[in-house]
């Protein structure tokens, strides 16, 4: 007789049990939870906080745009940055029917702090520089408390 177990399928499909029997562990936390967030969303919602903070003193920021970049762009070739400082925001004029933008770089801010108070800082410091640059204005009129602790 032929009664055989025809194979199983080959293929990366979706695992229903780990070895042991006991079934695919679940997520750490449920979605709602902060710590489900990733550390670039909650960089980015810092960010909004700081344009959000702004926006309510300079309305026409409405028509900027705000991006979040891992890390600035290399331009050219060989060791760019040697002798300079590793840039930690950036501005993007506005041309042909394209919004001003304003560039923050995650990964150089977060190095340079140490927990969520101190990044919160430093990236309102961020985006203020490169509002009052886009503005032409200094800090301390776009934020009357940039620079403050």
């Amino acid at each position: 007789m032929d009664n055989r177990v025809p194979p199983r399928a080959a293929g990366p499909g979706p695992r229903r049990r780990d070895r042991h029997g006991r079934g695919m562990r679940g997520p750490i936390a449920p979605p709602q939870v902060p710590l489900a967030a990733s550390r670039g969303e909650v960089f980015a919602d810092l960010v909004q906080d700081s344009v959000d903070r702004l926006e309510r003193r300079w309305p026409q920021l409405t028509e900027v745009d705000f991006l979040v970049l891992e890390v600035p762009r290399l331009e050219g070739t060989g060791d760019a940055w040697a002798d300079e400082v590793v840039p930690l925001g950036g501005i993007i004029p506005a041309r042909e029917g394209r919004p001003a933008r304003v560039v923050v770089y995650r990964r150089p801010v977060e190095i340079r702090t140490k927990g969520r108070e101190e990044r919160a800082t430093l990236v309102h410091e961020v985006v203020v520089e490169q509002v009052a640059e886009l503005l032409g204005l200094t800090p301390e009129t776009v934020d009357p408390r940039y620079g403050e602790d």
